[in-house]
């Protein structure tokens, strides 16, 4: 069954929070994960919306805050204060190109932008746990437009 990890994964943070291992958590779960964009919270909910009319917005709103702290995906913060969210879990780590014009995300990974960065942080004294390299530009469609 695809998706089956996140499940369980999910299953298991849940429960480890004593909260209750709803349906409609499970429906978001299920569409989110299908979905291999980087979707804002509003996104989801029309998605989820088509095929579950009685899901809520606040709901989408909390299940995405579970996701997050469990794991299975992160909030990605752009300059013009949109949050868009994104699989996490299974998925190695890259960083993004956003077009500032039509909102285009590319995902990119260099191995030669690891090294630098694992550089600079050790040149002064840091550990890396994690990091975001979100670089802003134009893309090639919308310079050719």
């Amino acid at each position: 069954m695809p998706f089956e990890d996140e499940r369980q994964i999910f299953e298991n943070y849940i429960r480890s929070k004593n909260l209750k291992q709803s349906k409609q958590r499970m429906q978001i779960l299920e569409i989110f994960l299908k979905t291999e964009k980087h979707l804002t919270a509003e996104e989801l909910y029309r998605l989820v919306k088509r095929r579950f009319p009685s899901i809520g917005y606040a709901t989408i709103y909390r299940t995405l805050k579970l996701l997050c702290d469990c794991g299975i995906c992160s909030e990605l913060r752009l300059d013009d204060g949109t949050i868009r969210y994104e699989h996490l879990y299974g998925h190695e780590h890259h960083d993004h190109l956003i077009c500032i014009k039509c909102g285009k995300f590319v995902e990119v990974v260099d191995p030669e932008i690891e090294k630098l960065q694992e550089k600079l942080a050790k040149k002064e004294g840091f550990i890396l746990k994690r990091h975001r390299l979100q670089m802003y530009g134009i893309c090639k469609e919308c310079r050719n437009k």
